[in-house]
């Protein structure tokens, strides 16, 4: 219930500030998110035993160059490095791809973020009444190739119906490539985090949002889909 509850005050939320919100106040959400998602991601670093500045991380360029200066060890040095490079590149780096896609069309964005949230949907409840096989046991042991089919599924029609209504001069086979490879490096991402998370031996990245844990386990599937579907718009040379 109390993940529903979480849904239903998120998704409406987000989908004004994506499609009416004023500029400053979607650039202000999305510095926001990259801030929450990287504090979090901050926080599972710290499990790996390498000195890491949760700080230091809003100023990459100051933060590499003092800590290789008061840094004698190397051996604590170049964990910690690949840490921060790691972190910044996987939180703000990635929101990089909001701003842009909400730059070509606000759809364009809602787009990348819905189709996870529509597919994680389906892979939860069919994992959960038909899930046999297991996709990633040693990372997510919860995870069934069902389920992970069904979120595909699901991404794929949803995106068509999206793209023909919204942005209807998208061919639709590039609607539906575009929903299917956006969902797949959305389940990647929602796996890479849970890498992340078990190599540090947390269960979720933190408690702020009821029934999913941290905003990095909720946005996890959009830092990777984003990207995607911002590249592929470029690639495919769509407006």
């Amino acid at each position: 219930m109390k993940r529903v509850v979480t849904s239903l005050i998120l998704i409406p939320t987000i989908t004004w500030v994506v499609l009416f919100a004023p500029q400053f106040v979607f650039a202000a959400t999305v510095c926001l998110f990259a801030s929450l998602c990287w504090m979090e991601y901050a926080g599972i670093a710290t499990h790996y035993g390498a000195r890491f500045s949760v700080l230091a991380g809003w100023l990459p360029g100051l933060a590499f160059l003092g800590f290789a200066l008061r840094t004698a060890n190397l051996k604590d040095a170049f964990p910690s490095a690949g840490l921060y490079t790691l972190g910044i590149l996987y939180t703000f780096g990635m929101w990089r791809s909001a701003i842009a896609l909400h730059a070509n069309s606000k759809y364009w964005l809602l787009f990348a973020l819905t189709i996870n949230w529509v597919g994680d949907t389906a892979a939860f409840y069919v994992g959960r009444a038909i899930g046999k096989h297991k996709l990633a046991p040693a990372i997510s042991p919860g995870k069934s190739w069902e389920g992970a089919i069904a979120s595909a599924l699901a991404a794929g029609l949803y995106g068509v119906f999206f793209l023909r209504w919204l942005l209807p001069d998208v061919p639709l086979h590039f609607a539906l490539l575009f929903a299917i490879a956006g969902n797949a490096a959305g389940q990647i991402g929602d796996l890479a985090e849970s890498a992340l998370k078990r190599g540090a031996g947390v269960k979720d990245s933190g408690t702020t949002l009821p029934g999913h844990g941290g905003w990095l386990d909720r946005l996890d599937s959009s830092l990777f889909s984003m990207p995607v579907v911002h590249l592929l718009i470029r690639l495919c040379q769509l407006p």
